[in-house]
């Protein structure tokens, strides 16, 4: 230890601690790895994307700021109630202030959102791709309808069809999940909530919503094969609620299906959907975020190359 001596009164001796300079980690979990060619590691070039809906109910700029501090790739913007959300001015100047750039636009399609940009589904639908495509965004998320929307699921299939075909943008179509209470069960999304019935060109795979649907990850993954465009990466217990927990903490294999995808060479977005709600403060949110993030970096990596 490190002390400095004084003379003090006759017969005492006072030391102080020297003060050390303070020294940043070697590495931060949060740390981008830039490894040099491997003959057996391969770490693959995917963006990971923080989503806005991780820091529900927080505001969307608060999801920018954390993700630059932490070291996020990018953004996925939820269009919901916040105003910001809904501005492209005001994301674009978010966007540049953080240097985050918005890598998806997911379409307001949730309940709590049926009146944003919009009553209309397909009016929400253009309005998220034209967002995408002035934001330099590649991919919009969108959930199948609900089936009381009758017409919209009526049309679906061959409307997203129609408009994947007029922009560059990818409609990714997210898998969804039966609804449960207690042991009944409700099919509420039409044509389907399992997407892979469908001849969709792309979709999104959301792991927490596997963990709802109580079905296997890897048979999702398998189904949807090279259209597979967009990950959202949460984790899930298999209970009735679609729960959207930190990865790891669940019981999907998180960690099992990164290291896949590192290896098949998925190019898409890999996008923290999570839940912290019930962090117990903005530190601890912060600190599960980190770790998420750390999480996927650990884990979208490979002992196998891309063939």
């Amino acid at each position: 230890m490190d002390v400095e001596q004084e003379s003090g009164r006759p017969g005492r001796r006072v030391t102080r601690r020297r003060e050390q300079p303070r020294r940043d980690p070697l590495l931060r979990t949060t740390d981008r790895l830039v490894l040099p060619r491997h003959p057996v590691l391969h770490v693959p070039d995917n963006k990971i994307a923080l989503s806005t809906a991780s820091v529900y109910p927080d505001n969307t700029r608060i999801a920018f700021e954390l993700a630059a501090k932490l070291g996020y790739d990018g953004i996925e913007v939820m269009v919901w109630n916040d105003p910001v959300s809904q501005s492209l001015p005001a994301l674009r100047e978010l966007s540049e202030r953080y240097a985050m750039p918005i890598l998806a636009v997911h379409a307001p399609c949730l309940l709590i959102t049926q009146r944003v940009w919009s009553t209309d589904p397909w009016t929400k639908l253009k309005r998220a791709r034209a967002a995408a495509e002035k934001l330099g965004a590649d991919t919009v998320v969108v959930h199948p309808p609900f089936r009381w929307q009758r017409q919209y699921a009526k049309e679906f299939v061959q409307g997203i069809e129609r408009m994947a075909g007029e922009t560059a943008v990818k409609f990714a179509v997210e898998n969804m999940y039966p609804w449960r209470y207690k042991d009944r069960e409700m099919l509420a999304y039409a044509p389907g909530w399992d997407v892979t019935e469908e001849a969709y060109r792309h979709f999104t795979v959301d792991l927490s919503h596997v963990a709802t649907s109580r079905i296997d990850a890897f048979e999702m993954v398998d189904r949807m094969g090279d259209r597979l465009a967009h990950v959202h990466l949460a984790d899930g217990s298999g209970s009735g609620k679609d729960e959207h927990l930190i990865p790891g903490r669940g019981k999907q294999p998180c960690a099992e299906v990164l290291e896949r995808l590192a290896r098949t060479g998925f190019e898409g977005h890999v996008v923290l959907e999570v839940n912290t709600r019930r962090s117990g403060s903005p530190a601890e949110r912060e600190a599960d975020l980190a770790e998420a993030l750390a999480f996927t970096r650990l884990h979208l990596a490979t002992g196998a190359r891309v063939l």
